[in-house]
């Protein structure tokens, strides 16, 4: 019953998979907390929402680019080469975040760096260490496991995000410098990057493709389905780019003038509903399938966005955003785990890639009209498209591959 639900670590995963599941936690607080505290940082420097806008745009390109150009490789390069090397590159963004304070330079960092400004993983990181996840347990588990490895990644979230503000408040209370508090961490994201390094050599050669598995052309056998997923993934990825945590947080200090207190424990809410939301994903997968999971768990969650746009106070629109977030997540398990059961193992991580990286592509070119519309009115125009852009993918996935089942839902 427990790996049927997932509530519990799925009896096949190894060791490797709980080191994995603990580097996915640290880069989530790491990341939880600096998406709250880099809008509030930029505006308190001068940054304007059109400005801030085109640095989450300039996250998400670089991180897509970066992920496609390594991802088609890292079977030749080795992932635990690749965490690595995404290591010493989010160690680099942070500090780079702490120095600078210009709009150029910041930009520049914020594309070829790894800063995450939403509440999943975005990054260099999530294709290679979901190729490796997909090694450490059996593939009637996959759902599971992928539940247990976002959780983790969300609870992390939603405690870096409450934490965002108690520098804020410390700095307050002392009359220190706000601005230096919020600054803090992005050496506390810094710090992470070191420990999960760490963690990344202890890895065992098993979560490595044995070389002669490994493909002459990256998706050889499963480029038709990969490439369909791929182009939906990325409609439902662009109405999430409008609201990434970060312009999420930023509307909330716009429309409401909430405080970065208020704002860091809404998203700690929220954070925790979405983590326990995915434990439900593995058992509803395995009744009704992934597709029907991933489909009937989005569109509910599509109108409680729309519906929080058009409310009148913050009351009520952090009422329809937490039952947004209670929904919006249960979806992420069971398609990591559909494009993992559908490819074969050794072309996982290209497929891993290939999916998220127009995903992000896609997400990155939300932000910039996000940011012009936050710019011109408080009121929750990226909510509204973003909520549309989902419902539509939602329709399109199940009409395209609700008939594709894969080998363990077979009957």
């Amino acid at each position: 019953m427990a790996n049927q639900t997932g509530l519990w670590f799925p009896r096949s995963a190894t060791a490797d998979g709980r080191r994995l599941l603990a580097t996915r936690a640290l880069r989530g607080f790491a990341d939880g907390a600096v998406s709250i505290l880099l809008p509030r940082y930029l505006t308190g420097i001068g940054f304007s929402p059109s400005q801030f806008g085109a640095i989450v745009f300039g996250t998400l390109f670089g991180s897509a680019a970066l992920t496609l150009a390594v991802g088609l490789i890292t079977h030749r390069l080795g992932r635990r080469r690749v965490l690595l090397g995404a290591c010493a590159l989010m160690m680099c963004t942070g500090l780079g975040f702490a120095a600078l304070g210009s709009f150029w330079p910041l930009f520049v960092i914020a594309v070829v760096g790894t800063y995450n400004p939403s509440a999943g993983d975005v990054s260099l990181f999530l294709p290679v260490e979901q190729a490796a996840l997909a090694e450490t347990v059996a593939t009637r588990d996959l759902t599971a496991m992928f539940a247990v490895y976002n959780v983790a990644g969300a609870l992390a979230g939603a405690l870096g995000a409450l934490a965002s503000g108690v520098p804020i408040a410390m700095a307050s209370r002392l009359g220190w410098s706000v601005l230096g508090a919020a600054r803090s961490g992005f050496f506390l994201y810094s710090t992470v990057s070191l420990i999960a390094a760490a963690l990344y050599l202890s890895l065992s050669p098993a979560v490595e493709v044995e070389r002669g598995a490994a493909p002459a052309a990256p998706l050889a056998k499963s480029r038709g389905i990969v490439l369909r997923l791929s182009a939906l993934f990325s409609l439902d990825s662009l109405g999430g780019g409008f609201v990434v945590q970060s312009l999420l947080a930023l509307w909330l200090f716009r429309r409401f003038n909430m405080s970065v207190e208020l704002v860091g424990s809404f998203f700690f809410g929220a954070g925790l509903l979405g983590a326990l939301s995915q434990f439900v994903s593995s058992s509803l997968a395995a009744r009704i399938g992934r597709i029907n999971t991933m489909v009937f768990t989005h569109l509910p969650s599509n109108m409680c966005l729309i519906l929080a746009a058009l409310m009148p106070n913050a009351r009520l629109a952090i009422v329809f955003l937490l039952l947004r977030f209670s929904m919006s997540q249960m979806d992420v398990p069971a398609r990591q785990s559909f494009v993992m059961a559908v490819v074969p193992p050794e072309e996982r991580a290209a497929a891993a890639s290939v999916t998220n990286v127009p995903r992000s592509l896609a997400a990155a070119l939300a932000p910039l009209p996000a940011g012009v519309m936050l710019n011109c009115t408080s009121f929750g125009w990226p909510l509204v498209c973003a909520g549309v852009l989902k419902t539509i993918y939602d329709f399109l996935l199940l009409g395209q591959f609700r008939s594709v089942r894969p080998s363990d839902e077979e009957r």
